[in-house]
């Protein structure tokens, strides 16, 4: 409970007790929390407090190792060169290379040095554990269950969790709404996996599971894969009782061949291991769907009565038959309205649907339409999947009258506002300009598991300190494994300006701490930033990048993390010091490079990008000759338009309350510090309470 407590929410659970330890004994025992950038709040302590010295110091035992996972201190990080910074730094060019040609035909680690390093000299604050309850840990469950948007691996774990611990109780912690259907597969299929016996799971199966995809999201969910359907599952062999049930569940489906048309091979795949055959009888709707897709019968769906009709002209009739699903209608407003020469109707027609249409969709055709009309932005791209992939092209598409956009904008506004009018008041709220620079959490279905969780495209202040440093660990899996830390180096203008890597340890301000090729008992690297020397030279964006030099996917190996540090003295400390770490992520996606971050030195910010890509991208100069760089990337990211917390938050507090211009006195404060109602890292609360 707590490990999950303590990740997500930065709290502990701690019972009260009948013993009690003497202050001499706490301070011990917390000390060592302090070198982890970890305190204890006073009621945490207080609570400790209440308990025996052994109660304390198991709880804390299990705290603090869970508090060194979070920050990569689990792990010893010993760089090539031992006397990193100072020692690369003071290197000739010659030895470098001598060392390196050492390392890479012996494998030998260079020896540690004698030198003593000064105490670590650092200004961070510490990350503050507060005290929690039960009752408080189990909204965790109701907000995941119910969120309104994608969730990571990590967040599907967790609900996984919820469910095989809780059992028949964790009935008592779903919401009474769900809003997002990945998230309910999800849910279903481990009610059936766990709580079968429960006549409760069957009821909540037959309520919520209408349509075929849902059905084939429940069935994909029971076999383990991606319920996301972004990628083929292998489907397990059912039980009879399963079988039954799924096939009972397809007999019930309204426009049940139509659906499954839009997922042939994957239909076909499930039809073998249900044999619908077999019950002809009793399922006869279902029998008749599959031999559709199975002898491929002529069919008309829907989705092709749209496209033929757009194709020949025909507007009216496309946006016709789209009504019949509003959310369709706003995802194609914007090709509708380029190709009508009457966009009055389509917009008096979408500003009637738009009740009817998702949140999430709202938010998405609101920023687009807002940044429809600026001339030279990317069209981006990120396909559906679990990993977190890329695209970008130039925008073709004809103009659309400006105020044509802002009347979409308009009508994407009113029905949001009279939506979250129906919400509880909040009263004075202040809403933070920061806000702006955080996308709303919607697709998260491809993040990595990280200390602090932030949608991509998002864009993190970074806090006073002349230098950052990257780190990177790893560990060998079956075979010699070398992942290199590196990062790419850009003007203002995305103008590509140097590598620092394996291959050139020092440039522009940079250094990094030498190329190990073999981790048997695991490695690390680091690369030095010198903010000022590298904006007073012209560098704009530092894009950093995880390759897998030996080949292998990040999933297969025994661990894999990287992040960085924010320093105030590269020579002062230890070269990972766990209380200067300001952000780790985990690298366990099927992929050979990762690009984490950007960091934009001329607004202070880190661009958290969280790319997984197969094939490592070229560095090319050119937008125009290469449109699937780095540097294409690079600016996909820096311009991409999402929904942003501030646009989201401030139609909540004109719906719901009066916006004021001081947090002093507010009673709704959404900011960007601790304290706030609401703040970026409150991703579960957002999707599950905001975005619905």
């Amino acid at each position: 409970m707590n490990e999950i407590y303590l990740r997500r929410r930065s709290r502990l659970h701690v019972h009260p007790g009948t013993g009690g330890v003497t202050p001499q004994q706490m301070a011990t025992m917390l000390k060592e929390l302090e070198p982890l950038g970890f305190v204890l709040a006073d009621e945490v302590v207080s609570r400790l407090s209440t308990l025996t010295p052994e109660e304390v110091a198991r709880l804390l035992r299990d705290a603090t190792q869970e508090m060194r996972k979070l920050v990569g201190a689990h792990r010893q990080h010993v760089p090539l060169h031992p006397g990193f910074p100072t020692q690369v730094m003071a290197l000739t060019e010659a030895q470098l290379y001598l060392d390196a040609v050492s390392h890479y035909v012996s494998l030998r680690r260079l020896p540690a040095t004698d030198e003593q390093r000064p105490p670590l000299l650092h200004n961070r604050a510490p990350r503050v554990v507060e005290l929690g309850s039960v009752e408080d840990f189990e909204v965790i469950c109701t907000r995941l269950a119910g969120s309104a948007a994608s969730l990571s691996a990590q967040d599907q774990a967790d609900l996984t969790w919820f469910v095989c611990q809780y059992r028949a109780d964790v009935f008592r912690l779903l919401p009474a709404k769900f809003s997002f259907k990945e998230n309910l597969a999800l849910l279903g299929a481990q009610l059936v996996l766990h709580v079968e016996e429960d006549e409760r799971t069957q009821h909540f199966v037959e309520t919520h599971f209408r349509t075929a995809t849902d059905v084939l999201r429940l069935a994909v969910g029971l076999s383990g894969g991606d319920v996301s359907l972004a990628a083929p599952s292998r489907f397990a062999r059912f039980p009879r009782r399963q079988r039954r049930l799924l096939l009972a569940l397809l007999e019930g489906c309204g426009g049940l061949t139509e659906d499954m048309r839009r997922r042939v091979e994957q239909f076909k795949r499930l039809g073998e291991r249900l044999h619908p055959g077999e019950h002809a009888e009793r399922y006869p709707k279902t029998v008749a769907a599959f031999t559709v897709i199975r002898d491929g019968l002529p069919f008309t769906s829907f989705n092709s009565r749209v496209e033929q009709a757009l194709i020949t002209g025909d507007v009216a009739g496309a946006a016709q038959a789209l009504e019949a699903r509003p959310g369709e209608y706003a995802r194609r407003l914007d090709v509708l309205l380029r190709k009508s020469g009457e966009p009055e109707a389509l917009l008096k027609r979408f500003a009637e649907l738009a009740p009817r249409v998702s949140t999430a969709v709202l938010l998405q055709v609101l920023a687009h339409f807002k940044a429809r009309a600026e001339k030279g932005r990317l069209r981006v791209f990120f396909p559906k999947g679990e990993v977190a992939k890329v695209f970008a092209l130039r925008d073709r598409r004809a103009a659309i009258d400006e105020r044509i956009g802002q009347r979409v904008v308009r009508g994407c506004e009113e029905a949001l506002l009279a939506r979250f009018a129906q919400l509880p008041p909040l009263g004075r709220c202040y809403v933070d300009p920061a806000l702006a620079s955080y996308v709303v959490p919607l697709a998260q279905r491809a993040a990595s598991k990280t200390l602090r969780t932030f949608a991509r495209g998002s864009r993190i202040s970074v806090p006073d300190g002349g230098f950052i440093r990257l780190f990177l660990w790893w560990m060998n899996g079956r075979s010699r494994v070398d992942i290199d830390l590196s990062v790419v180096l850009y003007g203002d203008d995305y103008r590509y300006m140097d590598t620092v890597a394996f291959y050139n340890l020092r440039s522009w301000g940079a250094h990094h701490s030498g190329d190990i090729v073999d981790a048997p008992k695991g490695a690390a690297e680091f690369i030095d930033l010198d903010l000022q020397m590298l904006r007073a030279r012209g560098v704009r964006f530092v894009m950093m990048c995880v390759n897998s030099y030996s080949g292998q996917a990040y999933c297969d190996l025994p661990e894999c993390f990287a992040g960085w540090m924010l320093r105030t003295n590269l020579n002062s400390g230890e070269p990972f010091e766990a209380r200067t770490v300001v952000d780790r992520v985990d690298l366990a996606s099927d992929a050979h490079i990762s690009l984490p971050l950007v960091l934009d030195l001329q607004r202070r910010e880190v661009l958290w990008a969280d790319i997984a890509l197969q094939e490592h991208p070229r560095f090319a100069n050119s937008v125009a000759s290469n449109l699937a760089g780095v540097s294409l990337m690079l600016r996909a990211l820096h311009e991409m338009v999402k929904p942003d917390m501030h646009t989201l938050l401030s139609l909540h507090a004109r719906a719901r309350g009066t916006i004021v211009d001081s947090p002093e006195g507010a009673d709704a404060c959404f900011g960007t510090t601790r304290g706030c109602t609401v703040t970026p890292l409150d991703g579960d609360l957002i999707r599950s309470d905001y975005v619905q």
